[in-house]
């Protein structure tokens, strides 16, 4: 056991698979667990969108793979798709996520920053059904994913939140969500924790948001400024923090923070300018303007390098899915891909996929390579 008292999880992926609690009775099994998730991972490792382009890839790489897998017979696509749908997604999205944070543990001095964001699946509407909606916690730094939840059809994802971070361990980590999450229960839960947070607060806390507009900001001298080019537009950034002494009436808030941005298209037309507040539990002498500039913006990487990609490069927003687990494995199993390319070097992830899809060795050795 470390010294967190969690236990240790294996350095090999395929050894996590091993783990995974397998949902059918034991009489009748012709895949193991294991062998199904590895062919699943490695078909979309090479671009799958679908239990039936998992089990085209299958047919066609299984003799490659036969002897490294043990597989006498390739499962078909009904046989991904009834046992991927009668897994605990949850607890498969908690192994992996675990898995995946012992691949990316910070080195001495730093601390680890995990954006929290959801994202509705919505291939899986139906009718008047809302589509299933999935909470995830992404590592900032190394752009990877450290854990999944799904958020009940009869809640939000306020509650989710301690679920999703149950499985991490937060000590010194620094959390960053949107105003949703603006929580008074939320800040207590994870500063009880161990973690610091950073939270964005808008109308849905009118008297805080109030409080933060009427600080006397002009005043304020500690500024950091960033100016960026990208998407058909410039765009300047000002970040001003204040040191909170009374007055602001949330739990473990120690700094206030005013975020400015100001967009110029680049084709012309008139800029807009957005300014938005927040507060932070991490004290001044540990968090400067920037630091804080930083991670406010690199919250977003959880919405360009992961939801972006799944939506895009996976298209999952039209895959239609929707029995049992089958929308959060399909999505788990995106997430995992993902993250593998990233460990693994990958900066763009359909190049990655195309070359990966090239060969059926491939997605394999990657995954192995994960072991070193």
């Amino acid at each position: 056991m470390p010294a967190g008292g969690r236990p240790v999880p294996p350095a090999d992926l395929l050894a996590v698979f091993e783990r995974v609690a397998d949902p059918r009775k034991r009489r009748g099994r012709r895949h193991r667990l294991a062998v199904l998730l590895t062919l699943a991972t490695c078909a979309v490792l090479a671009g799958a969108r679908s239990f039936t382009a998992i089990a085209e890839w299958a047919a066609d790489a299984g003799e490659a793979l036969a002897d490294q897998l043990g597989i006498v017979r390739i499962p078909d696509a009904s046989t991904f798709r009834r046992v991927l749908a009668l897994l605990d997604a949850n607890a498969l999205d908690a192994a992996l996520g675990t898995w995946a944070a012992a691949r990316t543990e910070p080195g001495k001095g730093q601390r680890r920053r995990v954006a929290v964001d959801g994202k509705t699946l919505r291939g899986t509407r139906a009718g008047d059904t809302a589509g299933r909606h999935l909470l995830a916690a992404f590592d900032q730094h190394h752009a990877v994913v450290l854990g999944q939840c799904a958020v009940d059809a009869k809640t939000n994802e306020i509650p989710t939140i301690k679920d999703l971070l149950a499985t991490i361990d937060l000590t010194d980590t620094v959390v960053t969500a949107d105003a949703l999450h603006t929580q008074d229960d939320t800040a207590d839960w994870l500063v009880a924790h161990g973690a610091h947070y950073l939270l964005i607060v808008k109308a849905n806390r009118p008297t805080l948001h109030a409080r933060l507009a009427a600080l006397p900001w002009t005043k304020v001298r500690t500024v950091s400024r960033t100016t960026s080019r990208g998407h058909g537009r410039l765009e300047r950034r000002t970040v001003k923090a204040t040191e909170i002494r009374a007055g602001i009436d949330f739990p473990h808030a120690l700094q206030a923070i005013q975020i400015t941005r100001r967009r110029q298209p680049l084709t012309g037309g008139p800029a807009t300018t957005q300014t938005v507040h927040a507060v932070t539990s991490l004290p001044t002498h540990q968090a400067s303007p920037a630091l804080l500039a930083a991670l406010a913006r690199g919250h977003w990487t959880v919405e360009n390098q992961l939801h972006w990609v799944r939506d895009v490069t996976y298209d999952e927003d039209h895959h239609r899915a929707r029995t049992g687990n089958a929308p959060q494995v399909m999505a788990s199993l995106r997430n995992l891909a993902i993250t593998i390319l990233r460990l693994t070097g990958a900066s763009n992830i359909a190049h990655a996929l195309r070359h990966h899809a090239r060969h059926p060795e491939r997605p394999l050795e990657t995954i192995k390579k994960m072991s070193c």
